[in-house]
């Protein structure tokens, strides 16, 4: 996500932020329906009835961080109707956002942004880059998965699928994966994959699907079929990289991916430990 983004959606949440006279802070329904990207609000209440659920289920009182209030608004014809909102601790609005497509830019900014007691750019930004590392990760993982079951199902075996990894990993970086476990001083017993970048983690990402797509369309039925199409792929994001200027081999080793997840899990207990509530 980048930083201007970052800045915007702070600004958006900032703005919308409430306190009552207790000086609790909160945010109103219909507001973050807009900063969550639902446009339906039938579907926006099925998510917040979820994440009721899920405040029952951390030992939380509903009705200490969801409350009903009604909220005049201008019709066309210049008068006002009373509509129904709900106001949201910090702490339900997190579990709102924990309870959304984290696909969504909007959903994945809250679930990070309302998982931190803090205000501070530099905190939120650097937990933003650490969650989009992550997810990446994961995601990879999913795609070479379903690759492994593609690669058994055309052709009987998925046996030699590490030897097709790496393979790809030749035509992405000109090294083999245990060749860039070396330069980057990764161990033998870890995957390369926990210690590179967002960019190159997606970018594999990218080449994996490709040959999953075709390895289907084309009917791809043995092993070095496959294997010549994940070369190719790699092969040709390699050069979208370099053409942007990005030289994959050369890119430095990042902070081990379990440690990232660990802390990212810390910080979030850390910062639900004390959750504020809404006065009677």
């Amino acid at each position: 996500m980048k930083i201007e983004i970052i800045k915007s959606h702070i600004s958006n949440f900032e703005s919308n932020s409430h306190k009552t006279d207790e000086g609790i802070e909160f945010w109103l329904a219909r507001d973050l329906q807009k900063l969550l990207g639902y446009d339906k609000w039938d579907n926006f209440i099925k998510v917040i009835s979820k994440a009721k659920i899920a405040c029952e289920n951390n030992k939380q009182v509903v009705s200490d961080h969801f409350a009903d209030v009604g909220k005049m608004v201008k019709l066309g014809s210049g008068s006002e109707r009373e509509i129904v909102d709900i106001m949201f601790t910090r702490y339900a609005s997190y579990l709102i956002a924990q309870n959304g497509d984290p696909r969504k830019e909007e959903i994945a900014f809250a679930q990070n942004y309302f998982a931190v007691q803090t205000r501070k750019f530099e905190i939120i930004e650097k937990r933003i880059q650490e969650f989009e590392r992550v997810t990446a990760r994961q995601k990879l993982t999913e795609t070479e998965k379903e690759l492994s079951g593609v690669i058994y199902q055309q052709t009987g075996s998925d046996k030699n699928f590490g030897l097709i990894r790496s393979k790809g990993d030749k035509a992405l970086f000109g090294f083999t994966t245990g060749e860039m476990k070396k330069r980057l001083g990764v161990p033998e017993s870890r995957a390369l994959a926990d210690f590179q970048p967002t960019i190159i983690l997606k970018a594999k990402d990218f080449a994996t699907e490709i040959t999953i797509f075709n390895s289907k369309s084309k009917n791809l039925k043995t092993e070095q079929a496959i294997s010549e199409e994940h070369i190719t792929n790699n092969r040709s994001v390699r050069k979208t990289l370099i053409g942007r200027g990005i030289i994959p081999e050369r890119l430095p080793k990042e902070e081990d991916i379990k440690k990232i997840e660990r802390k990212l899990k810390s910080d979030e207990k850390k910062g639900l430990k004390k959750v504020d509530k809404l006065g009677k």
